[in-house]
């Protein structure tokens, strides 16, 4: 619970400072579409780091707190492979890191599934 708190604010921190470094640093270096693919990743770290911190309030109050907590890694494996792919790929240019994209984007739907189902079960 605590650790998915942690991670949820480690999370947000670094969303938050990738997202300034993208709006200003890389301004005048990416093209239109890479800042697209890059604002895309932010979005994506913003809204799962978020997440994390949910999931770690629910945490400590579930029944199902393992199960959220599992939720929770998912989110954290999404934000690395989806995010950090986008990221990659808007900076370096080298399209074949696409394809770990979708990967992140099944971890984000898992941990939401596992979220979902631990919410059910109260």
């Amino acid at each position: 619970m605590q650790t998915m708190l942690a991670l949820g604010g480690i999370m947000m921190f670094t969303a938050v400072a990738l997202g300034a470094f993208g709006a200003h640093a890389l301004k005048n270096i990416l093209t239109e579409e890479r800042q697209k693919t890059y604002q895309t990743g932010v979005q994506y770290h913003i809204a799962h780091g978020l997440g994390l911190v949910l999931l770690g309030l629910a945490a400590a109050q579930s029944a199902h707190a393992s199960q959220i907590v599992l939720a929770g890694w998912f989110l954290f494996a999404g934000i690395v492979l989806f995010s950090g792919s986008l990221y990659a790929l808007s900076l370096t240019g080298i399209r074949k890191l696409g394809a770990i994209t979708p990967l992140g984007g099944v971890c984000f739907l898992a941990g939401w599934a596992i979220f979902v189902a631990a919410a059910i079960q109260g």
